[in-house]
């Protein structure tokens, strides 16, 4: 893992924080665009692109469901949510999870939204199959208590990419656990002054294949690895905008 790497990325980065107003107003806009897109589209949301644009600015688009857009608009929320988390720097708590779920659902399961699952689920197309219900609150107790002693000793990265996987291994939400974790890892990652991370939808296989890897066998390393390249991509829209160049 290179590590180095991207902590020199972000010292880089460091040195012109805070950035123009300008610059961050921009590159907020379409960072939420493109997370909101990008983490739908991997859970089977229609919408395009520049459909979630149009979406999040209160259009309806023709043809697609209302909760498509609600999806679409239920993240956004999310995302400035834990945008006030980062500002509190507070360690992880299952309330948080559970707020943060609650935004996810909002409008689409308000019956679901924010608690844990009442039943057994299998992930579809996965050999891992998540612990049964009567486990998850003591298994996210634990979750939290790794978090708190063994996850906050490692790398800003790795952790972001535990706490992604061991997260989603749990399943503790009837549906929405994706969007969740993919949020939890971006809450890491922000924390510790990183940019977010989008997983595109386009490398879903091999997302999906490294993430079931880790459930079933304890290797974290290609998923950490996928982590490691998409937050090095999440640099070039600032060096971009303040005209560096990503070397």
């Amino acid at each position: 893992m290179n590590f180095s790497r991207l902590d020199q990325l972000r010292a880089t980065l460091d040195k012109y924080r805070p950035l123009p107003k300008e610059i961050v107003t921009n590159l907020h806009e379409n960072l939420i665009v493109e997370w909101t897109y990008n983490s739908n589209a991997i859970e089977g949301n229609t919408l395009t692109l520049q459909e979630t644009k149009v979406a999040l600015e209160g259009i309806t688009v023709g043809g697609k469901t209302l909760r498509e857009h609600f999806e679409a608009i239920s993240h956004k929320e999310a995302i400035l949510f834990i945008e006030a988390l980062v500002q509190r720097d507070e360690a992880l708590s299952e309330l948080d999870i559970k707020s943060i779920h609650a935004l996810i659902l909002k409008n689409i399961d308000n019956d679901n939204a924010g608690k844990y699952r009442q039943h057994n689920v299998i992930i579809s197309g996965a050999e891992h199959r998540p612990v049964t219900a009567i486990e998850v609150p003591s298994k996210m107790q634990a979750f939290i208590t790794w978090y708190k002693t063994d996850a906050i000793q490692m790398h800003p990265v790795e952790r972001a990419a535990r706490v992604h996987v061991d997260f989603v291994g749990i399943h503790p939400f009837v549906d929405g656990n994706g969007r969740t974790s993919r949020l939890l890892m971006n809450l890491e990652l922000m924390k510790s002054g990183f940019p977010p991370a989008v997983l595109k939808v386009e490398d879903r296989l091999a997302y999906y294949k490294a993430l079931d890897l880790a459930h079933t066998t304890g290797n974290y390393a290609p998923f950490i690895e996928i982590i490691c390249s998409v937050v090095e991509k999440s640099f070039e829209p600032y060096f971009y905008a303040l005209g560096l160049q990503l070397s």
